[in-house]
């Protein structure tokens, strides 16, 4: 019996989606991200815009304001345009995988990045000098101004790049997005685990 017959409900039950809540949390955790790194670049061009950066905790962590056209690290500075499409293929394409959606850690990688991919298309699309060409707003520059030790990034880029940590440490531990472990996802089947 396929694992979806098995999910059948009975005449009479309301229908068991295990999706449902996963879905949710993925939605949660993207909108909070894209809330939060709105109001943060809203801030910081309101407060940041024509100033010197501000330097906080001894000089590990400077603020600036500092509109990137281009991608993390400054990549691909003349291709907005191409950035907003792929930007834009990312949100398509973990919005039908959730579908599938069964683990926790997954839902938790997949929000972050769709939130940080919608906060860094929204400037793509929303900000000067035009749609689609956009330019990001970044923050945060770490051990220096200017990006001069770490590139300047913006809280959509910590949350990318956390969501992708995550989404590999899942993968190398062999959790799949439908909950199971590679492993025994495999003995299930009748196959078993290399080494055994």
């Amino acid at each position: 019996m396929s694992e979806h017959a098995s999910q059948r409900s009975e005449p009479g039950e309301a229908p068991a989606n295990p999706t449902g809540p996963k879905v949710r949390l993925l939605a949660l955790i993207a909108v909070v991200v894209l809330a939060l790194d709105v109001v943060t670049k809203v801030a910081a061009v309101a407060q940041l815009e024509d100033r010197a950066p501000v330097e906080i905790l001894g000089g590990l962590v400077y603020l600036q304001l500092v509109r990137n056209p281009g991608a993390a690290f400054s990549l691909a500075t003349g291709y907005t345009w191409v950035l907003t499409i792929v930007a834009i293929a990312v949100v398509v394409v973990i919005v039908r995988v959730a579908r599938r959606l069964r683990s926790t850690g997954w839902a938790v990688a997949l929000g972050l990045v769709l939130g940080g991919a919608l906060g860094n298309l929204t400037d793509r699309l929303f900000r000067s000098p035009g749609p689609l060409h956009g330019h990001v707003v970044d923050i945060v520059s770490l051990l220096a101004p200017d990006g001069r030790v770490w590139p300047v990034f913006n809280l959509a880029d910590s949350s990318i790049v956390s969501g992708g940590v995550l989404l590999v440490l899942l993968a190398l531990l062999g959790r799949e997005l439908d909950g199971t472990q590679t492993g025994r996802k495999q003995t299930a089947k009748g196959v078993e685990p290399a080494g055994e």
